[in-house]
This record gives structure tokens, C-alpha cells and sequence, in this order.
């Protein structure tokens, strides 16, 4: 009988460092949602790779945010340091390409780990060789790191490399989720990060910032045979002034936004999709204990 690996990947590092790329190129699927703005993932979320003989369990995190602003952000903070609590293995990636440096407070925790620790220098498609060497070099004298990988996680560069090494430092152990499952969310949170997504996209300045996506119905039905997915969302801001420019002018902009986001979900559903947006005004939810709990930032 052959040895099944199983194993927590946990992913940390600075906020737009590339983890959510990393662990979408890893898996091979899209399950984190990816922009050139900072602060984009909120939530922890795993990604499950299997196969006959492992399971790996990819966990990304938000960035670790130094000077936090409001509840919300130190409630993001908690959440990247459970990754000390039940990793396997840990991944901390590195933007080669930015000035930042490692949080000491992160720091102290990774010095009293037990388990392999993996520096990933990404975005290597953006610097130059010789750079390259030097960041590498600096980041050698800052700790003592199991094994460096080079990554361009955008463009796959390195991510098979890193893959095998992954599988190769799993424990034996058994499969913690069915063989068949991608995730420990479910489709409804991911189809709030795709419309969370397009306003990254779509919106500039403070709205990205200030808004929060809760789908409220999710009913799954069949036209003429074929299945279509009733989605009614509800995008949450913090003032009047920021709602009248999420609808834009005569609900130009909402309108937009609801058809982008309704093209991502039916490709990612792979059916039909009716998709309803709301725009709902909750003065500073960021700060709110009980708002935070309902949007799955405090326990």
C-alpha cells in the first residue's frame, strides 16, 4: 500500500507581493482574486490540490498590514498569523520588484517555527539578473530559509520547480477534505470576491476600500433544461457620496459593473447566470464589531 502526503501550505508576505497568483498558478484554477491594488484579499482562504497520493492545502492569507487604520484591517492581521498555527510548510513570498522588508512581529514567529520555511522571490520577469542576485543575497542574511525559489507566478515561471519541492516536504498523513473538493468556501463567497474583483477594477480611490460584497440569494434553477443561477447581491458602502459613485451617472456605472461581473461568474458557474446588484449605505462598517462578524472578519 502506498504512503499518502498530506500537508498546510501557508502563504504570508506584504500586501501585492503576488501570494494569490502564486497559489491560483499552483493550483491551476482561479481562486483568488488578483489586483494591481494593494489590500485585495480579506479573507483566508484555502486552495486543495490532490492527487491518488497527496493532498496539498494552500492557504492564502491577506498582507500583513504594519500601521492598521481600522478594526477591519487588525482583524486581516489575525487572520495571517493563525498561518503559525497549522503550517506544514510555510511560504514567505517576497515582491522583488517593491522596497518592502519582513515585519519583525512576523519575524519572531517564522525564527520560532519548526517546519520548512520557503523564501519566494516573485516577479522575477520584472528586474534584471544581476538585481535579482543582489535582493537574493540581502534576503539570505535576513534568515535562514529552508530552500529560495525564483517565481513569476503570472507567468508560470518557476511554479512547477516549486510544485515538486511542495510535494516532496509533505508528511505522511491523511486526506483532510474529499479528493473531489477545491476549496473550503463555498461558491457563493467566491462569486462575492469576482463582483469585489470588478469593483478593484472598475472604481478608483476610495471605493474599493470602503465597499463589501455579500451575496444574499443564491438559487440555482433550470430554463428550458438548462440550469441558470439567480445571484441578488448586496455591495455595502460607508457614505451617500460614495454610493451615488458606484451607481454613476443615470446607474451607468452599477451597470457596467453588473455586466462585467456577470460575464466573470457564468464563465467561472460554467451555466446561465441572472445577477441583481444592491447598493446599501452602513456608515463606517470598517469599525463595527457586529457588521464584521457578519461579513466573516471576527469570530
Amino acid at each position: 500500500m502506498s504512503i499518502h502526503r498530506s500537508g498546510f501550505i501557508n502563504i504570508i508576505g506584504k500586501p501585492n507581493a503576488g501570494k494569490s497568483s502564486l497559489m491560483n498558478a499552483l493550483l491551476g484554477e482561479k481562486m483568488c482574486i488578483i489586483s494591481s491594488k494593494p489590500q485585495t484579499t480579506r479573507h483566508r482562504i484555502f486552495g486543495i490540490m490532490n492527487d491518488d497520493d497527496y493532498q496539498a492545502v494552500f492557504s492564502d492569507t491577506p498582507g500583513y498590514i504594519t500601521s492598521t487604520s481600522y478594526k477591519m484591517q487588525e482583524a486581516m492581521n489575525k487572520q495571517v498569523l493563525t498561518i503559525f498555527e497549522d503550517a506544514d510548510v510555510i511560504f514567505m513570498v517576497h515582491d522583488v520588484a517593491g522596497k518592502d522588508s519582513i515585519d519583525k512581529r512576523v519575524m519572531k514567529r517564522l525564527a520560532k517555527m519548526e517546519v520548512p520555511i520557503y523564501l519566494i522571490l516573485n516577479k522575477i520577469d520584472l528586474v534584471r539578473e544581476d538585481f535579482l542576485e543582489s535582493v537574493e543575497e540581502e534576503w539570505k542574511e535576513k534568515f535562514e530559509w529552508t530552500k529560495i525559489f525564483k517565481t513569476s507566478a503570472l507567468n508560470k515561471l518557476g511554479v512547477d520547480e516549486l510544485k515538486t519541492a511542495i510535494i516532496d516536504a509533505l508528511p505522511e498523513g491523511p486526506a483532510y477534505y474529499p479528493k473531489d473538493q477545491l476549496s473550503d468556501r463555498p461558491q457563493r463567497f467566491f462569486v462575492s470576491e469576482i463582483i469585489r474583483e470588478n469593483i478593484l477594477d472598475l472604481y478608483h480611490q476610495e471605493i474599493p476600500y470602503a465597499s463589501e460584497v455579500i451575496v444574499t440569494e443564491y438559487k440555482e434553477k433550470e430554463k428550458h433544461g438548462n440550469p441558470i443561477v439567480h445571484i441578488y447581491a448586496q455591495i455595502f458602502v460607508m457614505r451617500k457620496s460614495q454610493k451615488m459613485i458606484m451607481l454613476g451617472k443615470g446607474g451607468s456605472a452599477i451597470k457596467r459593473l453588473g455586466i462585467e461581473s456577470r460575464k466573470d461568474i457564468e464563465e467561472y458557474l460554467g451555466c446561465q447566470v441572472f445577477l441583481e446588484l444592491f447598493i446599501k449605505i452602513r456608515e463606517k462598517w470598517r469599525d463595527d464589531d457586529r457588521t464584521l462578524k457578519s461579513f466573516g472578519y471576527l469570530q
